[in-house]
């Protein structure tokens, strides 16, 4: 039985969405005292989760654990999804992090706002079991929303949380927890859509790419892979060309950021017309200058099969080259 003297401390994974949310204030109607942990990378921010504090009025801790999770997404143990989402192992990495919290901390136990069979890999009985066993803390993890439908646990065994105050939610409908929220006064909730660029075909090209010709990477690398176009130039070089004005502002501000900067990045920017900024990063040599150079212009609004000159930023100096300027369409297989 629980010890009366002893205010139970729950901390939960907390993305923002509506189930973590709910999940917090099931336990928290419960007596327990809750908080709730936030991760971000480059690949996922916590952004919901800091816009759903005002709703809930439970502490959220935001965390970035960029460094563990590159090392883990470079092999995930157990595989990744359709694209570069290893969802069995980022949930356990984030549940091995909440536990080392929850150590530090004097937290009793782990809460998700996880449901049965609500995601067809990740949220089953055998990955739930999976995810907190590769964390190592078997037993130690409530699910709020679909607990009469899993193992006691050990939160439940000790009496520190009355099972009769769990639910049994499972599937996709969202029907319920819609009602649950009505239920609770939460009226603004995010949609139910994933905000994690893993699960994204176009970035999950462009990562296999990053990782296939790099060892080392600074954050700009892969917040340039949201940004533009990407050639691969060769196996030490690509070019990213801005898309829009928006994109071009983005390159250069990334350029600018603490760990932005590298030695030897190259700036391309067609002289006298519009057109995309290009961006080397790290450097390159004359021969591969101007193949960038050449993309830039095709995809500039300068006149076709003419000479075009684009000025060239490296090291502080500023030179130009001319080139002739193609279709795109010359370019579209180097096209990550």
């Amino acid at each position: 039985m629980a010890d009366k003297t002893h205010k139970i401390r729950a901390i939960g994974l907390f993305s923002g969405g509506l189930d973590s949310i709910l999940a917090a204030l099931v336990l928290k109607r419960a007596g327990i005292e809750v908080e709730c942990i936030s991760f971000e990378t480059p690949f996922f921010s916590a952004s919901k989760a800091q816009d759903a504090f005002g709703a809930t009025s439970i502490p959220v801790h935001v965390r970035n654990i960029t460094e563990p999770y590159l090392k883990m997404l470079r092999s995930p143990r157990f595989g990744y999804g359709k694209h570069m989402n290893p969802c069995l192992d980022c949930h356990a990495l984030m549940l091995k992090i909440a536990g080392q919290v929850m150590a530090e901390r004097g937290f009793d136990f782990i809460f998700t706002g996880e449901v049965v069979g609500q995601r067809p890999m990740s949220q089953t009985k055998p990955s739930l079991r999976c995810t907190e066993k590769a964390a190592g803390l078997v037993g130690y993890v409530l699910r709020p929303l679909s607990a009469n439908l899993l193992p006691v646990t050990i939160p439940e065994d000790k009496g520190w949380v009355n099972r009769d105050d769990l639910l049994f939610l499972s599937g996709r409908s969202r029907k319920p927890q819609i009602a649950l929220a009505k239920e609770y006064g939460i009226s603004e909730y995010p949609a139910p859509a994933g905000g994690c660029l893993l699960t994204d075909a176009t970035f999950s090209r462009r990562l296999k790419d990053l990782f296939l010709h790099q060892q080392e990477y600074l954050v700009r690398d892969f917040e340039l892979l949201k940004t533009g176009r990407h050639f691969r130039l060769t196996e030490k070089h690509k070019i990213v060309v801005g898309r829009t004005q928006q994109d071009n502002h983005k390159i250069e501000e990334l350029l600018f950021q603490k760990d932005g900067f590298e030695k030897g990045d190259v700036i391309l920017k067609v002289s006298g017309f519009p057109g995309p900024v290009g961006l080397i990063p790290r450097g390159a040599d004359k021969e591969i200058i101007y193949k960038g150079a050449a993309i830039c212009a095709a995809y500039s609004k300068a006149d076709k099969d003419t000479k075009t000159n684009v000025t060239v930023r490296t090291n502080g100096r500023t030179e130009s080259v001319t080139v002739i300027s193609h279709l795109p369409e010359r370019y579209r297989q180097q096209m990550i």
